[in-house]
């Protein structure tokens, strides 16, 4: 069995929430203000949060890098 990742949407908020792991982390900012990156303490990503989704309809394409600090 695959890896399971959690997605999230909150219709009253507009916030949508994509987990890869579940494990201690936070969240950091990209160059994208809707766009929130988690990471774990070691700089990993682990998901990503949107803020204002059904904004983004409006713009043009959202496109984000996610970027692990961590070095293998």
């Amino acid at each position: 069995m695959g890896k399971e990742i959690k997605i999230w949407y909150d219709k009253e908020s507009d916030y949508l929430e994509v987990i890869f792991e579940k494990k201690a982390g936070y969240f950091r900012e990209t160059e994208n203000d809707a766009v929130m990156e988690k990471v774990d303490k070691k700089g990993n990503v682990i998901g990503f949060s949107i803020m204002k989704v059904s904004a983004l309809k409006e713009n043009k394409p959202l496109s984000v890098s996610l970027k692990n600090l961590a070095v293998a």
